[in-house]
């Protein structure tokens, strides 16, 4: 019975995690969800609410956190899946872009409550890019021998510019999305280009 108890609950959180994602939209942002709205799409009365999250707010925390780690597993299965052949760069970005094209309310939220005004909101999704900043580095050390100063730099530019990209894609057609990968590779690689010139002006320097 315990095991079915606990079941049954997972199976409601994941029904109002599902909901939030459902209510969100580029006119409605996150802190004009009605809890009252979440719950009723959920299947469930407003006070069951309460079983699963504290308030909104930890819902929310929840989106960011669920969002960001979906999207860290898809590109290191993007990565993984190099050693059969083909460029780590395109791969990434067309697996950022079609995130961003399958999850837009998700990376919507990202988008607006990185600067929105919720401390704890602000503080969730600089903490997902962080992670998804430093998962980057490791593959740049690990992979490509790159030191860990130069690695640092070539990732925060290339995860700026594929965030700053993924909010242009938002409410682009789809051949505009196709425009913006094709562009946002050639940038990429201008900079992996970059970084990799630095490193053997470095060598040669201590040479």
């Amino acid at each position: 019975m315990a095991g079915v108890r606990a079941a049954q609950k997972e199976k409601t959180r994941r029904a109002l995690i599902q909901a939030a994602m459902n209510q969100l939209s580029a006119e409605h942002g996150y802190a004009s969800l009605s809890l009252r709205e979440v719950a009723r799409e959920a299947g469930i009365a407003p006070t069951s609410f309460y079983r699963h999250f504290q308030n909104m707010e930890e819902l929310g925390l929840t989106l960011v956190d669920e969002g960001g780690l979906a999207l860290r597993q898809l590109l290191r299965q993007s990565r993984q899946q190099i050693a059969k052949g083909g460029s780590i760069i395109r791969a990434s970005v067309t697996t950022f872009m079609e995130f961003v094209a399958n999850n837009t309310a998700i990376f919507r939220l990202l988008l607006q409550e990185k600067s929105g005004n919720s401390r704890e909101f602000r503080l969730a999704v600089q903490r997902e890019v962080e992670h998804f900043t430093a998962e980057l580095v490791d593959y740049l050390v690990d992979e490509q021998d790159f030191e860990r100063s130069l690695a640092e730099l070539q990732a925060d530019a290339i995860v700026r510019i594929v965030f700053s990209v993924g909010a242009d894609a938002l409410d682009a057609s789809a051949a505009e999305r196709h425009e913006l990968l094709e562009t946002t590779i050639s940038q990429v690689r201008i900079v992996a280009r970059g970084a990799a010139v630095t490193r053997t002006l470095a060598k040669s320097a201590k040479s």
